[in-house]
């Protein structure tokens, strides 16, 4: 089947350690938890204290620019602990899960539901957070109409999730959230999917087909939105991720805040890796009671892929719209003389100076080692190699270093979020963390110009 989007630029990167077609059941999590650095951009204000005794769907924070966007638990139970940081800032809140009530909302006959209807359950349920915005990657403005809403099934990042099995027992709450997406926009939302293997994609009603085809970071919204409608001046794009629309969907249904979380877990260390069927910010270890991993070396676990998740510990809480825990040797071992091109051709690098391509086949064996330093050099023409959007990475990122807004917009700040240079951050030799200075960047843009 022909693909309406082609990406050449990229890189497909196989590790060992992908996760087998099998679903399970994680173990029961004594405690869950909310982080507010999951939400960019989001100044949280608290609305409970240390041991309140709270409902499933029970506000804990909500937005200190906007009350009405919640953050609401994903179970019920006590407040365990607010855990703060520099300055008290706040960096999770713990639920102790107990058995208790579950908050209902009283949701109208689907024929009498409009805009206004819609956003108002959303908002009032907790479920509006499900509902990111480009640009900036900031969680969506329920007072404006976004010109489309993007729903990206094409995963492309290194032993990322296959959302045809794992949204494979909620087609029907999948579509309902569709139907519901749909009275949000003027549009019909655009669902992305693999060019050779829709699935049961194909059949879902009411949405506009995207095919894509080509290496990561081809998955990614970004990619995707910049290919086929881009943005101009003033517009707002969403985007959804597919088990948040599940989620969606099932609220509309029953009535009822919906934390459903299905996770890949994935990595060389994981002994048995698979699916794993939980509820958002359960605990790492309810997870890995499961699958198992190589506890005879120390291990790097991580929120996400490899390329743009962040490091957790392992007694740690899945963060919110995370669909994937990897699990990987820490690279803490000094290579003797790693810096030849042909000293170890078994670790995949992106550079024709190495012969790493050939032992690929069947996944490469990696660790979180970056073989160097952070150096000031970086060369001409490396960045765009790996980077499919007609922008030039370099200069934006040397602008974001300057805080020059002005160039910042004009190169196209506007249309990318951190994880777009998460290849970047890989293949460049010069070892710079573009992700966090595009990062750095989005937040001076929210600060300055809004």
């Amino acid at each position: 089947m022909s693909a309406d989007i082609r990406i050449r630029r990229g890189a497909t990167i196989h590790l060992k350690g992908e996760s087998e077609k099998i679903l399970s059941d994680a173990s029961p999590s004594k405690t869950f938890a909310l982080k507010p650095d999951n939400f960019f951009g989001i100044v949280p204000r608290l609305m409970i204290r240390e041991g309140d005794s709270i409902p499933k769907g029970a506000p804990i924070f909500h937005s200190k620019k906007d009350p009405r966007i919640l953050f609401v638990s994903p179970v019920s139970g006590i407040i365990k602990d607010v855990v703060r940081g520099a300055k008290r800032k706040i960096l999770k809140i713990v639920i102790e899960q107990q058995e208790g009530d579950v908050i209902s909302h009283k949701i109208p006959a689907f024929k009498s539901l409009d805009r206004k209807n819609i956003t108002e359950i959303l908002l009032k349920s907790g479920a509006w957070p499900f509902l990111k915005q480009r640009p900036y990657g900031i969680i969506a403005d329920p007072n404006t109409t976004p010109k489309s809403i993007y729903i990206s099934t094409y995963a492309s990042a290194p032993l990322d999730v296959d959302f045809q099995f794992l949204l494979k027992n909620n087609k029907e709450e999948f579509q309902m959230g569709i139907d519901i997406l749909n009275a949000l926009v003027d549009t019909p939302p655009i669902l992305s999917m693999d060019a050779d293997f829709s699935g049961f994609f194909e059949k879902v009603k009411k949405v506009k087909v995207l095919r894509i085809n080509g290496p990561h970071p081809a998955g990614n919204v970004s990619v995707q939105i910049h290919k086929h409608t881009p943005i101009n001046m003033g517009e707002k794009v969403w985007e959804v991720r597919p088990e948040d629309v599940v989620n969606i969907g099932k609220l509309f249904a029953d009535g009822q805040y919906s934390a459903q979380r299905t996770v890949a877990v994935a990595g060389e260390s994981v002994l048995k890796p698979q699916y794993i069927k939980t509820k958002i910010g359960a605990l790492i270890s309810a997870l890995t009671d499961i699958t198992g991993f190589d506890n005879s070396r120390q291990n790097r676990f991580i929120n996400g892929d490899v390329l743009s998740g962040k490091a957790e510990a392992s007694d740690g809480h899945l963060d919110f719209y995370n669909n994937i825990l990897t699990i990987i040797p820490e690279g803490n071992k000094y290579r003797m003389f790693g810096w030849l091109p042909f000293m170890d051709n078994r670790i995949p690098s992106l550079s024709k100076t190495s012969l790493s391509w050939l032992f690929g086949s069947k996944g490469y064996r990696v660790d979180t080692n970056m073989n160097g330093e952070e150096r000031a050099l970086v060369v001409t023409g490396e960045m765009e190699k790996v980077f499919p959007m007609d922008i030039y990475p370099m200069q934006l990122l040397k602008a974001c270093m300057a805080g020059d807004i002005e160039k910042m917009e004009v190169l196209g700040i506007y249309e990318v979020i951190p994880e777009d240079f998460g290849l970047i951050d890989y293949a460049n030799t010069s070892k710079i963390e573009a992700q966090q200075i595009i990062k750095d960047g989005i937040e001076l843009m929210i600060n300055e110009v809004g």
